[in-house]
């Protein structure tokens, strides 16, 4: 049961605890009514034939205490019709022996329980036809020598079906009732919870970027929470800004000396010079990547932010083409418009750039760069692909062409760093990057990023540079 309410929401978990207490509490009440009635019932049921004993009484003491008078009308039709379901008797107290009873017993007899001690008792019984019966008998003394035991009993037929009937109309009002109450129930939910969905909007807001903070302006029981939501994105916000600051000042700290011993190097042309020259470019190019990831990690930690893909292909695209310009590679750009990358502009441009200027390196005439939304992901998601038609690379050249540092081809300039960038920050931002052969024959380089939901609708785009 805990295990199926975890899976349930707040609203679901409030509304079905509240309908099944309604539930019982209602069935409870419903009980208890009918249960009220029909005792009720059987007071006013008994009450009315106390009053036939006492008539009964009345008219016997019309004779002698020896003698007693027979009795007459009672005010009740059914005691004269024969196995009507009303009944009266008079017997001897010490000989049972029946003195007088109505027409309607016709000749039959009341199986009539012994009296307790007192002289008087309400039970119920069985009447000669097989219906039940409640009897009221008393111990009734004239004289000394005169004791007399009166009963009346009548059907509880009747009884019963009224009960039956109140039963039935009790059922149908609480029904009534519980539906009204579980209508009440979700519409209170609903307005009690519908801060907590401003909140969530809020949040969302804050998370695209469309607000720097989450708006205070809630109940009570909320705002406190909407405070240490907005002290927590400021808290990540100076988080951010301290790392950017210390590895700007630890690349400066290191690439500066790196950059001096290589400008040092450059100048002899012994073994040793060229040894360490190769040495230092190797280190600037680790303090590099190292760096870049630093500045990665605490980039990605920023909340709130995202980055429209289609302009930054565009400038991406039209840089690229000026730089390798002289190849004379034909770079185009298609795809979707405003589709927007849950992240930072310069991660994009990072990620995006070295894709571009591989394929543009290793092509021969033509780069193909695409911009598409993935359907069926489940979360939102975007694919940027870059193919070119170039050479290509075999599965096993692919896997190393991802690892850190290695370059398969040493004329094309480089550090081998690039694609190991893009797995890094794609990887940072929940992202994939694959390698696959073109439809041209070449590489075929797909980025798998995180897209921003809810935002403008994509509409198709196609140029070229």
């Amino acid at each position: 049961m805990s295990g199926w309410m975890r899976n349930r929401s707040l609203a679901a978990r409030l509304i079905l605890v509240a309908a099944i207490w309604s539930a019982i509490a209602i069935f409870i009440a419903g009980f208890v009514l009918v249960a009220l009635y029909r005792e009720a019932s059987e007071r006013a049921f008994d009450a009315r034939l106390d009053v036939y004993v006492k008539a009964i009484v009345g008219e016997m003491a019309g004779g002698t205490p020896g003698a007693p008078a027979e009795p007459g009308n009672l005010g009740e039709p059914r005691f004269d019709l024969p196995a009507s379901g009303w009944y009266w008797v008079v017997l001897d107290a010490r000989s049972d022996e029946v003195l007088f009873s109505s027409l309607s017993l016709f000749g039959d007899r009341l199986e009539l329980p012994d009296l307790p001690v007192d002289g008087e008792l309400r039970s119920v019984i069985v009447s000669p036809r097989g219906a039940e019966l409640r009897v009221l008998q008393r111990r009734i003394i004239f004289a000394e020598a005169a004791a007399y035991r009166i009963a009346v009993a009548g059907e509880t037929q009747e009884l019963r079906e009224r009960e039956a009937t109140f039963a039935g109309q009790v059922a149908l009002t609480l029904l009534v009732l519980g539906i009204g109450l579980v209508g009440a129930i979700v519409l209170q939910v609903r307005i009690g919870l519908r801060p907590m969905a401003a909140l969530r909007a809020s949040l969302a807001a804050v998370r695209r970027g469309d607000a720097e903070t989450v708006e205070e302006d809630l109940p009570p029981d909320l705002r406190p929470l909407g405070q240490e939501l907005n002290a927590l994105v400021r808290s990540n916000r100076e988080v951010v800004e301290r790392a950017r600051t210390h590895v700007g000042n630890l690349a400066h700290a290191l690439k500066t000396p790196l950059s001096v011993i290589l400008n040092e190097v450059r100048a002899g042309h012994s073994p040793d010079a060229r040894k360490i020259g190769e040495q230092a470019a190797v280190m600037r190019a680790q303090v590099n990547h190292h760096l870049e990831r630093a500045r990665m990690a605490a980039q990605r930690r920023v909340i709130g932010v995202s980055t429209e893909v289609s302009p930054v292909l565009v400038r991406l695209v039209k840089v690229m083409a000026k730089i390798h310009g002289e190849r004379d590679v034909d770079v185009t750009l298609s795809g979707e418009t405003g589709l927007r990358f849950r992240g930072e502009e310069h991660d994009l441009e990072e990620m995006a750039g070295n894709l571009i200027d591989n394929a543009c390196k290793w092509a021969r005439s033509r780069v193909e760069v695409s911009l598409q939304r993935l359907d069926g992901t489940g979360a939102g998601r975007l694919a940027i692909r870059v193919s070119d038609d170039g050479p290509g690379l075999s599965p096993e050249e692919r896997a190393e062409a991802l690892k850190r540092g290695r370059r398969l081809d040493e004329t094309v300039p480089g550090t081998g760093l690039g694609l190991s960038i893009v797995v890094d920050l794609a990887a940072l931002y929940g992202g994939q990057f694959t390698l696959s052969p073109s439809d041209a024959g070449g590489l075929c380089a797909t980025l798998v990023l995180p897209m921003l939901e809810g935002g403008d609708a994509a509409t198709p785009r196609n140029s070229q540079t």
